[in-house]
């Protein structure tokens, strides 16, 4: 479980597999589009099939986008050719090096947004009356948002289920249902990224990571995030990051 500051899209071309977004588990397939907003906890697996492309919009991209999770499936050729045509002369104009290079891939960011748009329009007119969402979907949305707002302040599953107005254990099982994973899991998957991500943006001492994250000690902290990762955080932190993104 994670969260980023910024937009993204998703778009899936092999394989399958699942994704969960703001505590809602669907499946994900060939031709498939996520678009994620900003600052909404999600994850999915990839199988080693699987491949795709993910664009970051950046925090700063002027665009009008979704404010919500979008699930796209674009049923015709030519609304496919149209995506892939625009992710390939982004990343063109990211490699090429040319003078304008920068200005040029905002530009086919725009028409990523554009195509965006007219993609929901489809999408509506496909399905004029999307299906109502239950109230076992709703609950999990809510948790979803509140953890993500106030999981560094370290609150327990209680407390969630006390600001939900529910039991740990009927809030645990609505997870269940709707992502396959209970709350507390959801709860520790989402430290522990924030975990990794300090470890490889920052330099902050191991122990000053466990504190903001609201472990009670270092070696807590160490034990917990060595189960999840399979080495100690010094370890990851150590262990060579690969090729860094290229954002906009």
């Amino acid at each position: 479980m994670r969260s980023l500051r910024e937009p993204v899209l998703l778009w899936f071309t092999q394989g399958q597999g699942r994704i969960t977004v703001a505590g809602t588990t669907r499946g994900y397939g060939p031709n498939h589009a996520v678009f994620i907003p900003p600052g909404v906890m999600h994850g999915f697996e990839i199988a080693p099939r699987v491949q795709g492309t993910v664009v970051f919009f950046g925090r700063k991209h002027d665009l009008t986008l979704p404010q919500t999770p979008k699930f796209l499936r674009p049923r015709d050729s030519i609304s496919q050719k149209e995506l892939i045509a625009t992710l390939e002369n982004i990343q063109r104009e990211l490699d090429g090096g040319r003078p304008g290079a920068q200005e040029a891939a905002q530009h086919h960011l725009g028409l990523l947004g554009v195509w965006l748009d007219r993609q929901l329009e489809r999408e509506r007119s496909y399905e004029p009356a999307p299906p109502r969402i239950g109230a076992a979907q709703r609950l999990a949305a809510r948790y979803a948002s509140l953890l993500e707002r106030d999981f560094r302040s370290n609150p327990s599953v209680a407390d969630y289920a006390t600001a939900l107005g529910v039991t740990p254990t009927h809030l645990t099982r609505v997870c269940r249902t709707t992502c396959g994973k209970g709350a507390h899991q959801l709860l520790e998957d989402r430290i522990l990224f924030e975990a990794r991500r300090l470890l490889t943006e920052t330099r902050m001492p191991i122990k000053d990571v466990a504190e903001i994250l609201g472990f009670n000690s270092a070696g807590y902290f160490t034990r917990a995030f060595q189960k999840n990762a399979g080495m100690t955080p010094s370890a990851f932190r150590k262990k060579p990051t690969g090729q860094a993104v290229r954002r906009l």
